[in-house]
């Protein structure tokens, strides 16, 4: 699938555009090939971007004003009028204020409206911790019919984006902030919803992550092969839910050890759907979460709080090395019970 491009830009322009940015541009050139999209906010039309669709579309545009959980409820009166509603606001929002519309008003009645998340995780840290938000993927991860997405990148938000129009269920994307550097130099790879990519070979560790952390579990990698010697694999699971099964066991099978790296709460989160499915499987490994440990974040720049949390790419290199460190009974016959 290649990048939509829309006026005035194209993929290789996002090592200077946000995710958000990209967003917007994306959906507004998806629209002019789908009238059935629509675009709805509550009064964040430039602070999540979808002002791009806005500008092209104003008949096609709604701005409730500061009413997220009113603006849910519209969304799914729209998806039921056959329109493909995306709505836009910050992820805290979305899924802690609004999450009971989100749930009764969209996913119960499995409408496809498309619920883009800005300023997720620990992006918007300087805000305060009411506007940060890591608690978002176990909330969506709860709701029945909904579909988890975290892109790496921009490039990788606009494919997401892309690819959601067609699908019949509510979906959530989580994008962040700022300005953080692209992961992939170009739009020239094959993405599907619930189909991870494997961005580096390994067999020592697998590293499994999602969002921001992609692009520093790579650079943590590169330096465990120059530094340590080690062969570190790191798999992109854009989609928690639904997670893709077969990428975990795999990643199982060729490393026996496993380190999951998110922007968001331990609990709830990536690292506990790819635990379970690990421990469903019955096949044993090193297992070890890495985000932020059940606590409300503290307040600062978000480059800050991702090194504070040792989320950047020097934090991964100490959690992988302390996960090399450890002693565990290996047994590669998975095969005598």
């Amino acid at each position: 699938m290649s990048v939509v491009t829309g006026t005035n830009w194209n993929a290789y322009d996002a090592s200077t555009m946000t995710a958000r940015e990209i967003y917007g541009r994306t959906l507004a050139a998806l629209a002019e090939q789908d009238d059935r999209i629509v675009g709805i906010t509550a009064d964040l039309e430039k602070t999540t971007a979808i002002k791009y669709f806005a500008d092209m579309f104003p008949d096609r545009f709604y701005n409730v004003g500061i009413a997220e959980q009113n603006m849910f409820g519209i969304a799914a009166g729209l998806a039921k009028a056959g329109l493909i509603p995306f709505a836009s606001t910050m992820a805290v929002f979305a899924s802690l204020r609004a999450a009971e519309q989100v749930r009764t008003d969209i996913a119960y009645q499995n409408l496809p409206v498309k619920i883009i998340a800005t300023h997720a995780g620990i992006s918007f840290g300087h805000a305060g911790t009411t506007h940060h938000c890591t608690e978002d993927f176990a909330v969506m991860r709860a709701i029945p019919n909904m579909t988890v997405i975290c892109p790496a990148d921009g490039i990788e938000t606009s494919k997401a984006v892309q690819a959601c129009v067609n699908t019949p269920d509510p979906v959530y994307i989580r994008i962040g902030r700022g300005f953080e550097p692209p992961c992939y130099e170009s739009d020239d790879y094959e993405y599907e919803i619930g189909r991870a990519i494997t961005m580096r070979e390994g067999t020592d560790l697998t590293i499994i992550c999602c969002g921001i952390a992609v692009l520093q579990a790579i650079n943590a990698a590169k330096t465990l092969e120059e530094s340590d010697g080690l062969s570190v694999g790191v798999v992109n699971m854009h989609t928690i839910k639904p997670i893709d099964r077969e990428a975990v066991l795999r990643a199982v099978n060729d490393t026996r050890r496993i380190l999951t790296i998110e922007e968001h709460n331990v609990l709830g989160g990536l690292g506990d759907a790819v635990a379970s499915v690990i421990a469903e499987s019955g096949k044993g490994c090193m297992f070890k979460k890495h985000g932020l440990e059940d606590i409300f974040v503290t307040i600062g720049y978000a480059e800050d709080l991702y090194a504070h949390y040792q989320l950047d790419a020097n934090g991964i290199v100490d959690k992988v090395r302390e996960m090399m460190g450890m002693e565990y009974e290996e047994d590669e016959n998975w095969d005598d019970d």
